[in-house]
């Protein structure tokens, strides 16, 4: 009997055969093959042997790198639209892979897309500087609208109507007729990248939120700032998030210092912080049927606030740091996408994950929420967009 083996200190060139002595057989077993446990073909491969969870519903797979934004129409319940760092961005249908559109034009990452409030017109922005809109109805392209060609980090559709605005990389924010594809106003006094900002709800004023550390509140008409707020007592780094309660009179913002603030629109000044968080806030939201905001950070935590008290309601604890967050229309639930893939449902009044999804490989980047409340849709830096049932959630 042998058996054939690499000597020590030999490579497979001195190879050569090991010998065992019959006396030093103790005992021979028989085995039969059929006693032996199945090999998983995941151990073949070298993997663990775990199945990967999937609880998506529906995958789109037509970006071919990182997907960075994605928003729902607002009036089409399965109409998405994505970008990514492919310099792609997409319309697409929840459940068809059929007829997607690929939204072309752009030379750089697509970092924001949106739907005007009418579902008629869908804008994408880009780090080229450059934002195009589409009509929805005929896929067409309208028109391209332009700044200093520096990049656009987000825009906003008016509430009512189909104006755009949008933070630069240059400092200003820029506001666009997207009807006719012209120039309104430039936004100037900002001295750092314009990272946030919004229409108020009631579409009277704009309100951005920048690197330098700064809020400012605008007149859309005259593009003259209203009030600067910074100093002490609020941010001291950079504003990443800004959100505007319902009535149009306070914004929440958050930013890369920890520090969560709120600002009375009207006066310009700094009435209440919310305190718990330890790292950077990288998103916030402001249910539309509670006075509540949630906030998720880099510590691993979305918090519910109650905005009219200044206090936590609760805290929901994550394996990694909180990237995005969206209400889910006006029920008490709230989802959160987080660095480690998932995205959890949370009921904001006992602070317990109602549910959470697995599906995405990599970084939760962006959430949205269908027009009739039955989907999210999740977007990730594995290059997916995926969809998930929330309608047990409404």
């Amino acid at each position: 009997m042998s058996i054939s083996g690499e000597l020590p200190g030999e490579g497979s060139d001195g190879e050569e055969e090991v010998f065992i002595n019959e006396e030093d057989i103790i005992h021979e077993i028989t085995i039969d093959d059929e006693d032996l446990p199945d090999r998983d073909e995941d151990d073949e491969d070298g993997g663990d042997g775990m199945e990967v969870v999937d609880d998506s519903t529906y995958i789109f797979q037509g970006h071919k790198d990182e997907v960075f934004t994605v928003a729902c129409s607002p009036t089409d319940t399965s109409l998405v639209a994505s970008g990514g760092k492919d310099d792609r961005g997409f319309l697409w249908r929840i459940g068809s892979a059929e007829g997607a559109l690929e939204l072309t034009g752009h030379s750089d990452t697509v970092s924001t897309v949106a739907f005007s409030s009418d579902g008629n017109l869908l804008a994408s922005g880009s780090f080229d500087g450059q934002i195009n809109v589409w009509n929805t109805a005929t896929r067409a392209l309208q028109g391209t609208l332009e700044g200093s060609g520096s990049g656009f980090e987000w825009l906003k559709w008016h509430p009512r109507g189909h104006l755009i605005i949008a933070g630069s990389e240059d400092c200003n924010v820029w506001m666009w007729n997207a009807d006719h594809s012209t120039i309104l106003n430039t936004f100037a006094g900002h001295s750092s990248t314009v990272t946030c900002g919004d229409f108020t709800p009631d579409g009277k004023l704009v309100c951005t939120g920048s690197d330098d550390a700064t809020l400012r509140i605008w007149d859309p008409r005259s593009a003259q700032s209203r009030h600067v707020v910074r100093g002490h007592g609020y941010h001291t780094d950079g504003l990443t998030c800004l959100s505007v309660t319902l009535d149009s009179q306070t914004v929440v913002s958050g930013s890369k210092d920890n520090s969560v603030h709120i600002v009375n629109v009207n006066s310009g000044q700094v009435v209440g912080s919310l305190v718990g968080h330890t790292n950077s806030i990288e998103c916030v939201g402001i249910s539309s049927s509670y006075g509540w905001a949630a906030t998720g950070s880099m510590d691993q935590k979305l918090i519910i606030w109650d905005l009219a008290h200044q206090s936590s309601r609760c805290v929901c604890e994550h394996d990694e740091g909180v990237t995005s967050l969206a209400w889910l229309g006006s029920s008490r639930y709230v989802a959160s996408g987080c660095i480690d893939g998932k995205v959890r449902i949370w009921d904001s009044l006992s602070g317990d994950c109602a549910r959470e999804f697995s599906g995405h490989a990599d970084v939760v980047q962006s959430l949205a929420i269908a027009a009739d409340g039955n989907a999210l849709v999740s977007v990730s830096t594995d290059g997916s967009a995926r969809v998930f049932d929330i309608s047990m959630f409404k």
